[in-house]
């Protein structure tokens, strides 16, 4: 009988085969998406710090502390992790993780996170990252998505609403900024089983 350590692996193979591929953003400016790995840690604390103040305040976790990268570095190795980049020219311009838990009654489900560089904001690189990780969901098996943020976080709801997410919850006062403001936690949910990934996720590298 095959371990879920070992179907996850399985799962993982697939995945590493669907990379590098490449894309092109609305004005016509194309980029390349990867897979991170342990030596992209650098240009992901760059990429964090060059970020606005705004967008730092929501991230459930600081990444501009090298700490925090490397546990984030280390649940990829564990594929507890999935995070796709986004390069252009080189540079970093978004990432996209899947974060699984991988525990008893949550193994099913997956939260996902995105960031796009301010650059690259309205071209549809977000949507792109996003579809990337609906593809990378399906192959790992899982049925439910979730996104969280904060309830005013208007921008965020757009592009997760655009893509088929629906909000399920609103918790008052569940989240504190880094400034140490409450604010109210939304919660968007996609159904992946129902719904599969969406059909402009490309099949043949962008």
């Amino acid at each position: 009988m095959t371990s879920a350590a070992e179907r996850r692996e399985k799962q993982a193979g697939f995945v590493r085969q669907r990379y590098p591929r490449s894309g092109t953003l609305r004005g016509g400016r194309s980029f390349d998406v990867r897979l991170m790995q342990a030596d992209d840690r650098d240009a992901v604390l760059a990429f964090a710090r060059a970020l606005p103040a705004d967008d730092l305040l929501y991230l459930r976790s600081d990444i501009t502390d090298p700490d925090v990268v490397d546990g984030w570095i280390g649940e990829l190795e564990r594929l507890n992790i999935v995070t796709v980049l986004a390069l252009e020219q080189g540079r970093l311009i978004g990432e996209a993780s899947l974060i699984q838990s991988g525990a008893g009654w949550t193994r099913h489900r997956a939260d996902i996170r995105m960031i796009v560089a301010p650059q690259a904001r309205g071209e549809g690189l977000g949507h792109y990252l996003a579809e990337e990780i609906f593809v990378i969901a399906e192959l790992f098996g899982l049925r439910k998505l979730a996104a969280q943020m904060s309830h005013d976080q208007l921008g965020a709801q757009s592009v997760f609403r655009g893509l088929g997410f629906e909000p399920v919850a609103l918790l008052p006062g569940f989240v504190v900024d880094r400034e140490g403001a409450e604010r109210d936690l939304l919660v968007m949910a996609y159904d992946v089983t129902a719904r599969g990934a969406p059909a402009s996720a490309q099949e043949g590298g962008g």
